[in-house]
């Protein structure tokens, strides 16, 4: 009886281990899905990526797909439908996916301790003028503006919090406003089609490395305190070994010595990741949240109300949304 139940058994056990291994086999065979905003064209960021992403895919043993989308609005959407597995994203948007789409940052890039060179900026063409930023605080109204999307960190909330709102200027005052990319925006200026953008100094560089001509023609009127790091973010209900596994590649690519780790490094230069990327978890998403807060309360403060207390009440809100949204980035939320 004991050899025909232990046979009984052997025989069941076959074909569960069989489909565990068929299971496990068809997860390799999933692309994971990566997500980011093009480093100047779709196109040329695609080609940035593949050396990085190829050397994900042999380390992982499955395909690693990359979706280079042209906006924030096109990469939130392909988010929010689940489309995305894990990205580099702006720190708002990052924000974003992690408060709103059930999504975990597992990395940053790394920058120097106590300094950072990326700070939001504000371009204009070279007139001639040491007055353009006096200039355009006094009179907004007769300046036509390129700037970001209203998510971007560098394109909108920095610039809107740091300059345009401590002057009392919404953006409406505006002659025109003209949204698109940190490539877009200084093209508008440098071709005539804008009078100021908003832009970044990394992304400058790199505009001057691809458009000298037209950098040529271009001057920093403002530059602003460092600006939060891009982040990577993952889905919630990807394998915690998997997520383990992204990070130490994450953290590891660039880091070896000899040819391997030479050609590594070229490859995050190109990223403009230099120092490559550290484990990173949601309460790096802190300073991002305090960004948030801030721009929603000057914009309160700022704004016309029927009366006192609409506008403490709207203050109200505010500082409970983000006194909630900090617990929960601390990981201290009930």
């Amino acid at each position: 009886m004991r050899r025909r139940l232990l046979c009984a058994a052997a025989l069941v056990a076959v074909p569960a281990a069989g489909c565990f291994a068929q299971a496990a086999s068809a997860d390799a065979a999933v692309p994971l899905r990566f997500g980011v905003l093009p480093i100047g064209g779709a196109v040329e960021s695609r080609e940035s990526w593949t050396p990085l992403l190829g050397d994900l895919s042999r380390a992982l043993g499955r395909p690693v797909s990359v979706l280079s989308m042209s906006s924030y609005e096109s990469l939130d959407q392909a988010i929010r439908r689940g489309e995305v597995d894990f990205a580099l994203l702006s720190a708002k948007l990052a924000l974003d996916a992690v408060v709103q789409q059930r999504m975990s940052v597992v990395a940053q890039v790394k920058r120097h301790a106590g300094l950072s060179r990326h700070r939001a900026v504000l371009l204009a063409r070279k007139t001639g003028s040491h007055h353009a930023l006096g200039d355009l605080l006094a009179a907004p109204e007769r300046w036509r503006l390129a700037r970001g999307d209203s998510r971007s960190v560098s394109g909108f909330i920095v610039p809107q919090l740091e300059l345009f709102a401590p002057h009392g200027i919404p953006m409406e005052r505006f002659q025109s406003e003209l949204l698109d990319t940190h490539q877009g925006t200084a093209l508008a200026v440098a071709n005539g089609d804008a009078d100021v953008a908003t832009n970044n100094t990394t992304d400058f560089e790199r505009f001057r490395q691809q458009f000298p001509v037209e950098a040529a023609r271009l001057q920093v009127i403002w530059e602003s305190s460092p600006t939060p790091p891009a982040l990577f973010v993952m889905r919630r209900d990807q394998p915690a070994a998997l997520q383990k596994r992204l990070q130490d590649f994450l953290t590891g690519y660039g880091q070896a010595r000899g040819p391997r780790g030479d050609a590594e490094r070229e490859v995050l230069k190109q990223l403009h990741a230099p120092l490559g990327y550290v484990v990173e978890d949601n309460s790096a998403l802190l300073p991002t949240a305090t960004l948030d807060y801030q721009l929603a309360r000057q914009h309160a403060l700022n704004a016309k109300w029927v009366n006192p207390a609409a506008r403490e009440a709207r203050l109200e809100r505010i500082e409970r949304s983000y006194a909630q949204q900090a617990a929960a980035l601390r990981g201290t939320a009930p």
